[in-house]
């Protein structure tokens, strides 16, 4: 089963739409005593705290990435075509960048907890790149790490299929982001950055 183009289209770009709002901030309009108008602009932040567990089992939180960059994705791993096409660019970014790319870890986080368990994405993961992270965890424990990414997600609607039936779509960001050794937001790719493209962008944080 594949995203038709629109479909795939509209997600890309409220995903990038919303993660403008967010690096831009929202501006807000305030009424003071006197009848004058002020605005007051707030940047929200990209990353914090979680509590996830690793393609072997592991429990990590972010102090686990501390004094490494990570190179961080949200999809899930029966994504028909965005997820591996972006997976295989951030791979081809590191093996391109040589000795450099050992400073970063990528990470692939899934946002389908039910089928995205550890032991699959420990099948999975080595497939992009022999250092790719898969963090899995709770369906309470995906929602809380999307959210200090500021990545939406959702189970995309089938009214055909039945209940049970597991081989439905989820509809998600598809956004690439590059976290400082100190966690912070460095950085961001949108959907179709290419490998060049990403590699020179990396480089100047290196």
């Amino acid at each position: 089963m594949n995203l038709s183009m629109s479909r795939l289209a509209v997600i890309i770009g409220v995903g990038a739409l919303f993660l403008v709002l967010v690096l831009a901030g929202t501006a807000v309009l305030r009424m003071g005593s006197s009848g004058t108008t002020s605005i007051a602009t707030g940047i929200a932040t990209i990353g914090g705290p979680f509590a996830l567990t690793d393609h072997n089992g592991r429990a990590v939180t972010q102090n686990d990435f501390r004094g490494r960059f990570m190179l961080a994705y949200f999809g899930y791993t029966y994504c028909p075509d965005v997820c591996p096409t972006t997976l295989t660019t951030m791979g081809d970014a590191l093996r391109e960048l040589g000795s450099a790319g050992n400073a970063i870890v990528p990470v692939f986080i899934t946002v389908d907890p039910k089928r995205d368990t550890a032991d699959h994405l420990k099948v999975y993961v080595p497939y992009f790149h022999p250092r790719l992270v898969g963090l899995t965890g709770s369906a309470q424990q995906v929602a809380a790490a999307a959210k200090e990414f500021r990545i939406y997600f959702s189970k995309a609607p089938d009214k055909t299929a039945p209940a049970e039936d597991d081989s439905y779509l989820m509809d998600h960001s598809s956004i690439v982001y590059l976290m400082g050794p100190d966690g912070r937001f460095l950085t961001h790719f949108s959907h179709g950055t290419s490998v060049s493209e990403m590699v020179k962008k990396i480089r100047g944080f290196l």
